[in-house]
């Protein structure tokens, strides 16, 4: 029985760890976008490389990593400008992006990083103890600072 609450709380705080490291990962990969007035496709690469590495000495096979400029338009609604992830698919440039009221004014913009983990416990106690593997998420926005959009000077991601 013992041995199970060790086990139990190894993986309980396994699970916290990732989850603020993906909060982390979100913070880092905006803030470092947010900063430059434009990207080209390795500059993206490189943020979601250097972002990425904030999980070590957890697995990065399971992060992901989308990386949007929303701007608003004269209406204040968000509409994606461009979208890249480091796996998987990005947003459709154009689509509608509902930002958190306050967040934008019209013709502002704002980058947003979504971050998704597939956590799985180490131990393998799935079947017995856990839920299983599931999915960890944050979104974190952040405004650009040096002007008031952070243009794509590429259309490939």
């Amino acid at each position: 029985m013992l041995i199970g609450l060790y086990l139990g709380a190894v993986e309980v705080n396994n699970a916290l760890t990732i989850y603020r490291r993906t909060l982390q990962v979100a913070t880092t990969a905006a803030d470092l976008t947010a900063q430059v007035k434009s990207v080209t496709r390795d500059d993206v690469r490189d943020i979601q490389a250097a972002s990425t590495s904030i999980m070590t000495p957890y697995a990065t096979a399971p992060l992901k990593i989308v990386l949007t400029s929303v701007v608003a338009n004269d209406n204040n609604v968000g509409k994606v400008e461009w979208s890249c992830a480091n796996t998987g698919s990005a947003r459709t440039k154009g689509s509608t992006f509902n930002v958190p009221t306050g967040l934008t004014d019209p013709k502002s913009s704002v980058i947003v990083a979504e971050v998704t983990y597939a956590f799985k416990p180490l131990v393998g106690l799935s079947t017995f103890f856990s839920p299983g593997s599931f999915t960890m998420g944050q979104t974190f926005y952040a405004r650009p600072r040096r002007s008031l959009t952070v243009k794509k000077d590429d259309n490939s991601c």
